[in-house]
């Protein structure tokens, strides 16, 4: 009579991996983040929470809040975080698939042979760095919805003193004067100063499409971007009011003129330091009726300007103490991006009611009689590694990104979060049931 085989023992996939860990891993860290929330705007001298203004956030972010959110916190990482969210992010998966490949061939399930196992790794490196460079593309071009300032008081108003048009040469083509508006009307923004490389256009296109008064809607003010002592500055009202400080092609400011013209107390023109830049050049005004640096920018929303900005914040605050020079924030849009890192608040009675030229003689003139106590400038809290930290980036990112959500923003976190997990176990379910 003849024997049966027993049949081959059944590879069991180890428990662990039914285990949802992305989805249990960010519950954890919804509900930490909870605990020890803060809000996401702060004064950015003190570091402290800004009760005055608050963030909203319209229901099309709140319906999608994980993929804006990440994608918010993204576009405020300096190019060093970019490059080590990279590294950290090739890392873990590495690591993943070692560990699953080791944790399958301890169950017993059979290695592939080892031109598939290595076809197998290159292609989840291909998609993986494929799937990198779509959300970074999206989150820089794609349409989205933006994070909102509001203020609780009527008599300040939100300036951006740095922005650029598709006229500037590395500004992004096709964004226009209508663009920039918009952008920072959706950001919370009541003013926008255009200080574009070397040309007047983006002002001149945005001039005819100003509001009668600035509280109708956000309003475009006149600047530019030169080179003044080898330093780049915005020359806020240049064209407007200062229209011969410029060589004629608007690369550079001619000094004499510049002298000239701040000769007269309370008309000089205002010059704001903008990053990344040399601090050992830096020209500050002497006082009235000198010539020179009377703003600089705490923040400066490019990433090689966040960089500089961020590294070097305690020596920009005490040149200001010291030297009595205005902080403010320019966001450097140049079209990417849909996200403002910070806001200069202004108070100033009446603003509502005032014309551009009205705004603007009224701003300018705040800087330079108020100096240091001028403004108060607020920013977006983003990821801080820098130096030695810089390893850490990928978890102080999901911490920042977790730590700083408002309570509808972690609701929908929570809700997707349960969606996917729901998603994810019944496909593993299905698939599990169609082997047996």
């Amino acid at each position: 009579m003849a024997k049966h085989r027993s049949a081959a023992p059944v590879a069991r996939t180890p428990r662990f991996q039914h285990v949802p860990w992305l989805a249990v891993l960010t519950g954890l860290l919804l509900v930490l983040g909870a605990a020890f929330s803060t809000l996401p705007v702060r004064d950015v001298v003190s570091r402290q929470p800004v009760r005055e203004v608050s963030l909203d956030f319209s229901p099309a972010y709140l319906l999608l809040s994980p993929l804006w959110d990440v994608l918010d916190h993204l576009t405020l990482l300096t190019v060093p975080q970019h490059i080590a969210l990279l590294v950290s992010l090739l890392f873990t998966l590495a690591a993943w698939r070692g560990f699953r490949a080791w944790s399958r061939r301890k169950a017993g399930v059979p290695p592939a042979s080892p031109g598939r196992a290595v076809t197998r790794e290159l292609l989840a490196v291909a998609a993986f760095l494929a799937a990198f460079v779509a959300v970074y593309g999206y989150g820089a071009i794609g349409p989205r919805p933006m994070a909102e300032l509001q203020r609780r008081e009527q008599a300040v108003l939100a300036v951006d003193v740095h922005a650029h048009t598709r006229h500037s040469h590395d500004g992004r083509p096709g964004w226009t004067a209508e663009d920039v508006r918009q952008w920072h009307a959706a950001s919370g923004f009541d003013a926008v100063y255009i200080a574009d490389h070397r040309t007047f256009e983006g002002v001149i296109e945005a001039q005819g499409n100003n509001p009668a008064r600035a509280g109708e809607r956000t309003i475009i003010l006149s600047a530019l971007e030169a080179v003044y002592r080898g330093e780049h500055v915005n020359v806020l009202s240049a064209g407007r009011k200062y229209s011969g400080i410029a060589t004629d092609d608007l690369r550079d400011l001619d000094t004499t003129a510049v002298a000239l013209a701040s000769l007269i107390p309370g008309a000089e023109p205002v010059l704001v330091q903008t990053f990344p830049g040399d601090f050992h050049e830096i020209t500050p005004a002497s006082g009235p009726g000198t010539p020179g640096i009377r703003a600089i920018e705490i923040i400066d929303g490019a990433p090689r300007g966040l960089r500089q900005t961020r590294a070097n914040r305690t020596r920009i605050i005490r040149l200001s103490d010291s030297l009595d020079i205005t902080l403010v924030a320019g966001s450097n849009n140049h079209g990417w991006g849909r996200t403002a890192p910070g806001w200069t608040l202004f108070r100033l009675e009446g603003w509502q009611d005032m014309s551009a030229a009205e705004l603007a003689d009224n701003l300018e003139r705040q800087i330079r009689d108020g100096g240091r106590r001028a403004t108060r400038v607020v920013e977006r809290v983003g990821t801080e590694t820098e130096g030695r930290t810089l390893a850490l980036t990928l978890p102080a990112l999901a911490w920042r990104i977790t730590s700083t959500l408002t309570f509808p923003q972690r609701v929908s976190w929570f809700v997707w979060t349960a969606a996917v997990t729901a998603v994810v176990v019944v496909r593993r379910r299905s698939v599990a049931a169609t082997r047996r």
